[in-house]
Parts: structure tokens; C-alpha cells; sequence
């Protein structure tokens, strides 16, 4: 049975796609049409102006790239992101189409959003029924680190954490950072959690004083960059920084922190090619594709650099949240 029938009407560039089928059916389809004429229709040129198949073949292959997302505003109604599943179902074709396979529903939780976890896994449930197997789901937080949130982090970490595991991606303010910053992530690792610093190349604080972002690093917590800032969606400087910070072994993951269709879109792929070509194909799988795979199921990273020795300061005095 013919689930969809494409035409070109006459005189026209675009494609008309009639469907027999509606749902869940038609949002697998879109995908799956959409991602074959990115396969089909990338054309590369030769030297002599002709086609050349090996830079055609190397492009598909990128499209079948299959990234993990472990930051990502998908779920509708909760903060700053989608408004409605419609929305939702749209960023997860986009997210299939540009090839993530697995997905992490982080939202906001801050003292403007609240975390609600049992409406959280009831719109993930949702949504993941809308794409089907197509992109597996699963849920976290952008955790604002302040004393609400840490005392329910004390009490029931785990529903905070990425796919329920041990990994936290943690926001700082950018106002103001406290000394005791430094104690209450070393408590969250005494209480068996990984930190995972969430985009600094677009804290204000951080880049002014890169040096924290170095100790944390260099005491365990882990660093995370927006695919964004490495194409320049957020400015010279913070794509700047984001290279130089990869290029020194502070990150771990670079994920879309994507909020929408538009101005924040989930969009990895021309991320990972500037890291490709930037610091090659090893670099990028373990920034797109390992490191993530390992936090999503809990396990050790495959891929840490190690850090060039430096003296490190000794700590002062600081107050304990935990």
C-alpha cells in the first residue's frame, strides 16, 4: 500500500507530499522522506566541476551520524521552550533527520521553572509515542544550582540526573558565582554524582575567569559546550572560546541546548563537522557520540584528556550546602 505519493507541480521548485496516512505514521515518514533527500540531494563537486563520490559518499554517511543530544528543551509547556506537542514533534523530526538517535528532555529547573517530575515522564511518554522508535527518549535537567534545588537534589537525585543515572548538567548564574561553588560541587561527586558544566562559553563569569572552569574540570566535574556556539549562532567569542576550551581538553560533550525550530534548533551536524575538521574524526565521535552514548547508560567516559599539569591553589574557607 503507498503510505505517501510525491509530486513536483509543473513550474514549481517544491515538492507537494500527499499522505494516505496521518499521526504517528506521517511524522515517520516526513522524517524518513526528509532524511533521504539529504542522503540523495548533497552534491559535492570534483576539481574538474563534475561529481565527486567520494566527498557525495562522505556526506551521507555524516547525515547517518548517530549523535546523542544530552541537553535539550523538547518537552512542551515546562519553561522557555516548545509551547505545544506539535512543536515537540517537530524538533524530534529535526533531530532524526539531522541524525541524533537518543535524546535527553533537560528543562529548565530554576527558581522561574519549576521541576515537576511526574509531568515530565508523562509528556516524555507522550512524545516518545508521537516518533515512535525513531529517537529514544529519555529525561534529565538543566539544574540551577541554588538552595531549593539542592535540598531536593539531597533527597531524590536520580530523577535529576540524565536518564535517571549519575550524570547532572549543571547551570551557573551569570551574575554572580560564590566562592563555595567549588565545595558544593565536590559534594555532589561525594554524593556519587558527575557534573557536567553546562555551556561557559556563553556564561559571562566564566569566560571572564576561565581558570574555575579549569579547576572543576581538573577535580572531576565534566564540560559540555552548545553545537551552536562552535557554528557562531552566538557570537565570535563565544565560538572562540568553545574551540580554544576543546582544543585544551575541557570538554566532554557538545550537545543543542535547543529550545525550538527556529533561533535554537536541534542541530548538531554542522558542529560536529567543525570539530571534525577542526580537531579530527576521533575528536568529534568521542564529543558526539561516545562521551554521550556513555553518560545517557551511567558508565565511565571513554574519552577524558588528560589536563597539563598545573599548580592548584589551595582551597579557602567555603560554606557546605550539602
Amino acid at each position: 500500500m503507498r503510505l505517501a505519493e510525491v509530486t513536483r507541480p509543473q513550474g514549481r521548485r517544491h515538492l507537494h507530499i500527499k499522505y494516505s496516512s496521518s499521526g504517528e505514521e506521517k511524522n515517520r515518514l516526513t522524517a524518513e522522506l526528509f532524511t533521504a533527500c539529504l542522503r540523495a540531494c548533497t552534491p559535492v563537486l570534483a576539481p574538474d566541476g563534475g561529481m565527486s563520490e567520494d566527498k557525495n559518499r562522505e556526506n551521507r554517511r555524516s547525515v547517518r551520524t548517530n549523535m546523542i543530544d544530552l541537553h535539550c528543551h523538547i518537552l512542551p509547556g515546562l519553561d522557555d521552550g516548545p509551547k505545544t506537542m506539535e512543536e515537540s514533534v517537530e524538533m524530534a523530526n529535526a533531530a532524526i533527520a539531522d541524525g541524533t538517535t537518543h535524546l535527553v528532555a533537560t528543562p529548565h529547573s530554576n527558581s522561574t521553572h519549576f521541576f515537576d517530575y511526574p509531568k515530565i515522564r508523562a509528556l516524555c511518554k507522550e512524545l516518545q509515542a508521537e516518533v515512535g522508535g525513531r529517537l529514544k527518549l529519555a529525561t534529565g535537567c538543566d539544574f540551577h544550582v541554588n538552595p531549593e534545588n539542592i535540598a531536593a537534589l539531597k533527597l531524590q537525585a536520580p530523577r535529576f540526573c540524565v536518564n535517571q543515572k549519575d550524570y547532572l548538567l549543571v547551570e551557573f548564574n551569570e551574575i554572580a558565582i560564590p566562592p563555595a561553588m567549588d565545595q558544593t560541587l565536590h559534594e555532589m561527586q561525594l554524593a556519587g554524582l558527575r557534573p557536567i558544566v553546562t555551556h561557559p562559553e556563553r556564561n559571562r563569569l566564566l569566560r571572564l575567569r576561565p581558570e574555575r572552569l579549569v579547576s572543576w574540570i581538573r577535580h572531576g566535574c565534566y564540560g559540555q559546550v552548545t553545537g551552536g556556539a562552535l557554528i557562531g549562532r552566538f557570537g565570535p567569542a563565544a565560538q572562540k572560546d568553545a574551540m580554544r576550551w576543546i582544543e585544551a581538553g575541557l570538554i566532554h560533550f557538545v550537545c543543542s541546548d535547543a529550545h525550538n525550530t527556529g533561533s535554537r534548533p536541534v542541530q548538531l551536524r554542522p558542529a560536529f563537522e567543525v570539530v571534525k575538521k577542526e580537531f579530527g574524526e576521533e575528536k568529534a565521535r568521542a564529543l558526539f557520540i561516545d562521551n554521550p552514548k556513555a553518560a545517557f547508560e551511567g558508565r565511565d567516559l571513554p574519552h577524558v584528556p588528560e589536563l597539563e599539569d598545573e599548580r592548584v591553589q589551595s582551597p579557602r574557607k567555603r560554606f557546605l550546602f550539602f
